[in-house]
């Protein structure tokens, strides 16, 4: 069964294109306009074994927030979308992740129950084009279009970039755990009988 989803969103403030192959192979091909980001992205698609192709047309003249929140939103939705009703599906997904002297813990549940439980810090304002301030509203709108728990804990680390990178990178492994198949599953893995 083929889990590819396509979303568009147009507002004032940006014009969004996202088509995501959760069963991928670590494809990308990202134009959001801030070059940080995607950058990030493309680690998310690369460690995650996600395809992904993105097309963001934002309001940069202002700053990055519109962009990166309704990217955000753009990509929950795929997700939840591409996923569909969660039948055979681990549900569950974590990864603690090291990158040089960081260490960042992810863990998620595609529950249906959308939360975000952020622990991070930044000492910098920006990772080259991209504000760090941005890095929570993408998660946290991530987290409620896509409906899921996700936390997100930088458990150590003193370089930004190495941080931020280790967030997307954390993410994508326990997305990728999350949405696998288990053969022992035949139906939601829930007592309710649905996610």
């Amino acid at each position: 069964m083929s889990r590819i989803s396509t979303v568009e969103r147009n507002t004032k403030e940006t014009k969004i294109a996202l088509t995501l192959d959760i069963d991928g192979s670590g494809k990308a091909d990202l134009h959001t306009g801030i070059g940080f980001f995607d950058h990030m992205l493309d680690g998310f698609t690369r460690h995650g074994l996600f395809d992904m192709e993105l097309q963001v047309d934002g309001d940069l003249e202002v700053d990055s927030h519109h962009t990166i929140e309704d990217t955000g939103i753009v990509l929950g939705t795929a997700i939840k979308e591409a996923v569909g009703d969660k039948k055979g599906i681990k549900r569950y997904g974590y990864s603690l992740l090291p990158m040089d002297e960081t260490l960042v813990m992810c863990a998620i549940d595609l529950s249906g129950r959308p939360y975000l439980c952020w622990d991070a810090e930044f000492t910098a304002d920006r990772c080259g084009d991209m504000d760090t301030e941005m890095a929570k509203e993408f998660f946290y709108a991530i987290s409620y279009a896509g409906a899921m728990n996700l936390h997100m804990k930088v458990m150590y680390g003193s370089n930004n970039h190495h941080i931020m990178e280790a967030m997307f990178k954390a993410f994508a492994k326990a997305l990728d755990m999350a949405t696998m198949y288990d053969e022992r599953i035949s139906d939601v893995l829930s007592t309710k009988g649905s996610l």
